[in-house]
């Protein structure tokens, strides 16, 4: 079996969701870097592996894949290692509730309209920033309502929500508005201290 290859590049929330799932399970794969924000624009080439020119886009043994929940849920079915989706169909459910609310409603917010703004912009939009901290902060507040008891977002059981929701609330917490939100939550906050402190978190973690 050919080890799989991921395109993207490593500053990607989602490109990180992808590696942490493929971490989790214990997959060595192949990274392939691919700044779709570079100068000379996206490859001709990557349209074939993604016809929008997005990240991340994958390959296993001649199947590609875009989109990544459904690379993470391949993922998790396609190999051998813990299981990362829950078997009991709602809890299942939760799951796929809690990452279709992070894409939806809390991913542009933390990260776009927040974390971007404040680090990236000269001057940055303050109204655009605290419209996105009010939108977060009804995310982390609906994630919080979702979280069951126990260490993980479905309590026992580290899941594909897991890895979901650290990357974009990693990238929300670079500000200190992010930080000081995420304190208010303080289930939110102890799971975000236990998730970061796992291998496939550290080992995807942007160097420089």
């Amino acid at each position: 079996m050919t080890k799989p290859i991921l395109y993207g590049a490593d500053y990607s929330v989602y490109v990180r969701i992808a590696r942490m799932a493929l971490e989790e399970k214990g997959i060595d794969y192949e990274l392939v870097p691919l700044d779709i924000f570079a100068a000379d624009g996206i490859p001709a080439w990557y349209l074939e592996h993604h016809p929008f020119g997005r990240i991340p886009a994958f390959e296993h043994d001649g199947f590609r894949l875009y989109e990544t929940g459904a690379i993470a849920r391949y993922v998790d079915e396609a190999f051998d290692g813990p299981a990362l989706q829950p078997k009991d169909p709602r809890a299942r459910a939760t799951m796929n509730q809690i990452i279709g609310m992070l894409d939806a409603y809390a991913y542009r917010a933390m990260v776009w309209d927040v974390a971007v703004e404040r680090l990236e912009k000269a001057e940055p939009d303050e109204a655009l920033i605290t419209g996105g901290l009010s939108q977060a902060s009804t995310a982390l507040q609906a994630l919080s309502s979702l979280k069951a008891s126990g260490p993980w977002l479905l309590g026992d059981q580290l899941t594909l929500a897991d890895l979901h929701a650290a990357p974009i609330i990693a990238y929300f917490v670079k500000v200190a508005e992010g930080q000081k939100l995420l304190a208010r939550f303080a289930d939110i906050r102890d799971w975000y201290a236990r998730v970061i402190e796992r291998p496939s978190f550290v080992h995807t973690e942007k160097v420089g």
